[in-house]
């Protein structure tokens, strides 16, 4: 990828994911399907100005839909969970999320 803000798309902002942050310190984000490990950990620390101390990531498979005869799919994505420093906080998820 190009640079620190292609890496990540959006936050991942679900029931799950608000409760692993206000428990476990750790945010999700949909990144490329091509990125990295090490490439999701420096965009997040240049970003946010945070410590990343651990990356998880999942690659998600797109769903078949059909409608009638005509079938369609749902884009593969990946998802990344960040674990942070503990004190560190994302201020941008933590406003988006209320």
């Amino acid at each position: 990828m190009s640079g620190a803000y292609d890496t990540l798309k959006k936050p991942l902002l679900t029931e799950k994911s608000l409760i692993e942050r206000d428990t476990h310190n750790r945010y999700g984000f949909i990144v490329g399907k091509n990125v990295s490990k090490g490439e999701i950990k420096t965009a997040v620390e240049t970003i946010f100005n945070v410590t990343v101390v651990k990356v998880n990531t999942i690659s998600v498979t797109g769903k078949t839909h059909r409608m009638g005869r005509f079938e369609g799919k749902r884009p593969d994505y990946k998802k990344a969970f960040v674990t942070l420093k503990e004190g560190d906080k994302i201020e941008v998820v933590e406003a988006t999320a209320k």
